[in-house]
């Protein structure tokens, strides 16, 4: 259940009710705002009645209302104003937009810092770049592994951006935590439950990606697993989902864009080079995906695609994103007011 607290309530009151609520078994997660203080009372058995009335019955309380999705957390029931995540010295989220480029994987030390300059040059937030690689074919190229972290963390030293890198098992999560900023979890991990709850309690940044058939609602709840181990800074990414449609490698589904927007107050980050699989269709659905209202994009880029050990047919060049980069600063220049009263903005 969400309990509003008074403004007016004193911290003794605010105890009492943590103290009923710990009593009936539920975990108390706290949301303060300008509104004042909401309290999440979450617990295995749903909503209470019972329990409800007496709550609602002490001193301090304002109201008690019965969540109304699955996700609670996550929800704009809880936090209505958008979660900034703090990355370093950049943020993710709040009107900003994030540019997430580099290299699928990391081959060389070489190759990571020609990108990591070439990305940094062109206005990149966050460096990417894989160490551990989750891939179909068990013969095909793994990553670098720790040796990779260890580029990851010099490119940084190099070039300023702060890192993001895929974290595939929970054995691997205080190594990659070691070395990373943001701990992304992959497509083929979105219900990786005991992942979840061990990066939700690292309470560093985290990126979600969507599941390859995950639908927003299961999406959510995946993110409710990271909120609930106790970590706030949860970043979604829609990276395309499996359809019946074959031209491109995925469908990137740029409804869930508006949709999370409306569902959840957690930033949203789109991926298009997943999503498509092609170089020549990332910059139109990145404009896509900005002008949608997304926070910002991942893309990949390698200085020789045609060379690359994985990913190499939707890698951009490094004069790619260079390009991409100035055109998606201006296309969100144009829409970012309009996102903030969509109907106002429309004239309705």
């Amino acid at each position: 259940m969400f309990v509003r607290i008074n403004q007016s309530a004193t911290s003794e009151q605010i105890a009492a009710i943590r103290s009923r609520a710990t009593e009936a078994g539920l975990a108390v997660y706290e949301e303060p705002s300008a509104r004042g203080l909401t309290l999440a009372l979450l617990g295995p058995k749903g909503f209470d009645e019972k329990l409800g009335e007496q709550i609602a019955a002490l001193p301090g309380v304002n109201a008690v209302a019965r969540p109304s999705r699955a996700y609670r957390l996550s929800s704009q029931e809880f936090r209505e104003e958008p979660t900034v995540v703090k990355v370093r010295d950049t943020v993710v989220g709040g009107g900003s937009l994030t540019l997430m480029a580099g290299p699928c994987s990391i081959e060389s030390r070489e190759q990571l810092f020609e990108v990591a300059a070439g990305v940094a040059a062109a206005g990149a937030t966050l460096l990417r770049g894989g160490a551990f690689k989750p891939r179909s074919s068990p013969y095909a190229f793994q990553g670098l592994g720790l040796e990779g972290l260890r580029l990851l963390a010099e490119a940084r030293e190099r070039t300023g951006l702060p890192i993001i890198t895929e974290v595939m098992e929970p054995a691997q999560v205080d190594m990659v935590a070691e070395f990373a900023d943001v701990l992304q979890i992959g497509t083929r991990n979105m219900q990786n439950f005991s992942l979840l709850n061990a990066v939700g309690r690292t309470r560093m940044p985290v990126m979600l990606k969507r599941g390859l058939s995950g639908t927003i609602e299961e999406w959510l709840l995946a993110a409710e697993y990271i909120l609930a181990a106790g970590n706030r800074q949860v970043i979604l990414c829609e990276r395309g989902i499996r359809t019946f449609e074959t031209a491109a490698r995925n469908t990137l589904d740029l409804n869930a864009v508006p949709i999370l927007r409306r569902l959840t107050h957690l930033p949203v980050i789109v991926d298009p080079s997943h999503a498509t699989g092609k170089r020549w269709m990332v910059a139109p659905m990145s404009y896509a995906g900005v002008a949608a209202g997304a926070d910002g994009i991942m893309v990949e880029v390698h200085p020789k695609p045609e060379e690359a050990w994985s990913d190499g047919e939707q890698s951009l060049t490094l004069p790619m994103f260079s390009r991409l980069a100035g055109e998606l600063r201006t296309i969100h220049s144009v829409v970012s007011p309009l996102h903030e009263n969509p109907g106002e903005a429309l004239g309705r």
